[in-house]
C-alpha cells in the first residue's frame, strides 16, 4: 500500500466533520488491525506552502500516475493512521522519486 494514493473519510482536525478525500499511504499496513499512516491530499493549493508540502499539478511528472484529477498539495503537517478497511478505492500511485522527498520531509519535521 505504501506509496498508493487512496480515497478515505478523512476527519477535520477539530473533528467538525468527515469528508471523501485523497490520500497517500506513508506505510504499509502494520499490525492484525492493518494500520496504515496516510497523509492528507487537498486540492486547496496554500499560497504560503509549508516546508511540509508537496505539490502535484499537471506538470509534475507522478500527476498521471497519482490518479488525482486536479492539480492537489500533499499536506504532510495533517497525518493520521487508520485501519486499511477505511480504503474506499485506490487512485494511483507516487513514483519512488516522490516517496523518497517524502521520507526526507518527514524526517526534516521529526528529526530533533
Amino acid at each position: 500500500m505504501k506509496g498508493k494514493v487512496v480515497l478515505i473519510n478523512f476527519s477535520f482536525d477539530d473533528l467538525s466533520s468527515i469528508k471523501v478525500r485523497p490520500a497517500v499511504c506513508l506505510t504499509h499496513p502494520v499490525g492484525v488491525n492493518e494500520h496504515i499512516i496516510f497523509a492528507l491530499i487537498t486540492s486547496i493549493i496554500p499560497s504560503d506552502l509549508l516546508d511540509t508540502d508537496i505539490i502535484i499539478d499537471v506538470n509534475h511528472t507522478d500527476f498521471t500516475l497519482s490518479g488525482l484529477h486536479k492539480a492537489s498539495s500533499i499536506r504532510l503537517d495533517h497525518l493520521i493512521t487508520l485501519r486499511r478497511s477505511i480504503v474506499m478505492r485506490e487512485l494511483g500511485r507516487l513514483s519512488l522519486e516522490t516517496q523518497e522527498q517524502i521520507i526526507e520531509k518527514l524526517y526534516n519535521l521529526l528529526r530533533v
